[in-house]
């Protein structure tokens, strides 16, 4: 397969990493051009390696979100990174994300410190993030402090997802750095994502705004059912969902006073689930306590872990 412009096609799979809230999941929603990852300023909000697809007429990229990299203290958080070191070794490029509103810091360090063994079988590309929020001398100084910590080969580059800075410029870096090969996928599929795991994602990052630091990691979603409306006109959608958390206390703060801040959580997820879906949704929320969860290897398994 060649491009119009008469060159090879070139094809590659690409992961970002980095330490929880570095803006991996927003900059792969702005690269693909649609909503594909949830995002949240809160830690542990990815939870699987999400791909999303980038085509174009020269060339075709699938990008791996994965989880945050951090040091585990549950047996959940300890297979999210072992998710992540799977993902290492299915890709051909490596983009470590580090924001340029940050300093550099030990968990950024121990990230850099597990994946420069691999370069030699797998490129290492840098990119600052979030170089909207800085000034542009201290973009300049997270670029030269990440480039001496990957080493000299290492290409390096500076992005915003948000104001679409230098987007332009990741993705055709990245294009040159991936061997000539097929497209993967066909033309305009933007996720393999299963639409039940969309959303259920979806509703986790409603139910994530506005909480506290301690439920993030304690909550869980699971789709019971997706039930077609019978003879509905115009075409309507029955979600049936649980929310789970670890403790009595947990389910109080997601279902609010009387019961409005899981209705305000529905009203929001609804949203993102009739855009996946194109047409409208009854959703069913039910929350339900299973106790430790994340600590609990059969738990974990029912919860998809």
């Amino acid at each position: 397969m060649t491009d119009p412009n008469g060159g090879e096609f070139r094809s590659g799979f690409i992961c970002f990493v980095g330490r929880p809230n570095t803006g991996k999941s927003t900059l792969t929603n702005a690269l693909v051009g649609d909503k594909i990852a949830i995002t949240s300023n809160r830690p542990q909000t990815t939870r699987h390696a999400i791909r999303g697809i980038v085509t174009r007429p020269d060339a075709q990229l699938v990008l791996v979100d994965t989880p945050g990299l951090h040091r585990p203290r549950t047996l959940l958080g300890k297979r999210l990174n072992e998710l992540v070191a799977e993902t290492y070794s299915e890709v051909d490029i490596i983009c470590l994300c580090i924001p340029a509103d940050e300093a550099i810091g030990p968990g950024d360090k121990w990230i850099i410190e597990q994946i420069k063994p691999l370069a030699k079988r797998t490129t290492i590309v840098g990119i600052v993030t979030k170089i909207d929020k800085v000034s542009h001398d201290q973009v300049l100084a997270q670029l030269l402090e990440l480039s001496q910590l990957l080493g000299d080969d290492a290409e390096v580059v500076p992005c915003s997802a948000k104001s679409g800075q230098q987007l332009n410029v990741l993705t055709d870096l990245l294009v040159s750095l991936c061997e000539p090969g097929p497209a993967f996928y066909p033309d305009g599929e933007l996720t393999d994502e299963p639409e039940q795991v969309l959303m259920a994602e979806f509703i986790r990052e409603a139910a994530l705004e506005g909480v506290r630091d301690e439920l993030p990691h304690s909550l869980a979603v699971v789709i019971e059912e997706v039930i077609p409306r019978e003879g509905s006109e115009p075409p309507m959608v029955d979600v049936h969902a649980n929310l789970f958390v670890e403790r009595d206390s947990q389910k109080g703060i997601v279902i609010g006073k009387k019961g409005a801040r899981l209705k305000e959580v529905g009203t929001v997820a609804r949203g993102q689930i009739e855009r996946l879906l194109g047409c409208k949704v009854y959703l069913d929320l039910h929350v339900k306590v299973a106790k430790d969860w994340q600590r609990d290897p059969k738990q974990l398994g029912r919860l998809g872990f």
